[in-house]
């Protein structure tokens, strides 16, 4: 996805990587990861949504460059991550949400980081919670974004037919793949055709699967967000590793994320969460702000899913500013 421009005016500058490099971490995945910034400053690291959403140039824009050492990666199978989900034969069973925490990890210490803040949104926020929970000797902040937790009403609510009370039209697009009576069970139908190694089958199925949720991530339709998400490679990985991780609930006992706050509860910490995201809605930031009311909740009236909408970017720069030290 381009740098959206009206993001010019709330966050900071665009800036390229001073640094660049592929982490070894097993069973053949090499993760990229740069660091931008002040090799000088406080770290923290960015996690992207999905799984498997990858980076884009402006998630290294929501903090301050002279004060912080930004370090951002491409979970494995994604972006500039190798061996990638994209290819025919793509093996996932290394691929979970404790790969990723011992990846994570393992970056921190080959960087020579002590502690470090950790960011992410949607999906990177149920990764940041649970390395946070399985690291709090590592996390020295945390911010969070649009929070997704994948217990099983989450994800019947929005891959299995509660989000279609508000996107009709949408949803008769993600489901026209599946045929009418595989449609009780869509991720377990999605799953088949997104396995299947022969291109005809997969690919269509991972540009609808990554159509519906580009579609709804933003208060306004955003053509352009659609057409990125939807490029054939990137849906194809990206459709893939979600896929993968749903169908296993993430590897999460259900209420796991928001059961384990007791862990992090002393970590100072904001969640930004958008009035009417309907990807991951709002009962989701309250339930882990109840669990959690340390934690401050900052809800932006006029927003949705996504990190490049006005309010939330503002409220993440806010964030990231207050932690900047």
């Amino acid at each position: 996805m381009t740098q959206p421009e009206h993001l010019d005016e709330i966050l900071y500058p665009r800036i390229k990587p001073y640094d660049r490099g592929e982490l070894l971490v097993g069973e053949g995945n090499r993760v990229y990861y740069e660091q931008c910034g002040n090799p000088e400053g406080k770290p923290v690291v960015f996690l992207h949504g999905g799984p498997g959403a990858g980076l884009s140039k402006w998630h290294r824009r929501f903090f301050d460059p002279e004060r912080y050492r930004i370090v951002l990666l491409d979970q494995r199978g994604c972006g500039r991550s190798i061996p990638h989900a994209s290819d025919p034969d793509a093996d996932l069973r290394h691929n979970t949400t404790w790969h990723l925490v011992a990846d994570l990890e393992l970056l921190r210490r080959n960087l020579g980081i002590e502690t470090w803040m950790v960011f992410g949104g949607s999906w990177g926020s149920a990764l940041a919670l649970a390395y946070a929970q399985t690291h709090p000797e590592a996390v020295s902040e945390i911010v969070l974004r649009g929070i997704f937790t994948l217990r099983r009403h989450e994800l019947e609510w929005f891959y299995e037919g509660g989000a279609s009370a508000i996107f009709p039209d949408l949803w008769e697009d993600f489901i026209a793949p599946i045929p009418v009576l595989e449609r009780a069970h869509l991720i377990e139908a999605y799953h088949r055709r997104l396995a299947d190694p022969d291109p005809a089958v997969h690919v269509p199925a991972a540009v609808a699967w990554s159509r519906w949720e580009a579609a709804t991530l933003t208060l306004e339709h955003d053509d352009e967000l659609v057409a990125s998400m939807t490029e054939p490679k990137a849906a194809t990985a990206f459709a893939r590793i979600e896929n993968h991780y749903f169908l296993h609930g993430g590897w999460f006992r259900e209420g796991q994320l928001i059961g384990g706050v007791d862990a992090i509860r002393h970590i100072p910490a904001v969640i930004v969460q958008g009035r009417y995201d309907v990807c991951t809605p709002i009962m989701t930031a309250w339930d882990l702000h109840r669990a959690w009311p340390e934690a401050e909740l900052v809800v932006v009236p006029d927003a949705s899913h996504s990190a490049s909408e006005p309010g939330i970017a503002a409220a993440l720069r806010a964030a990231t500013d207050r932690f900047a030290g």
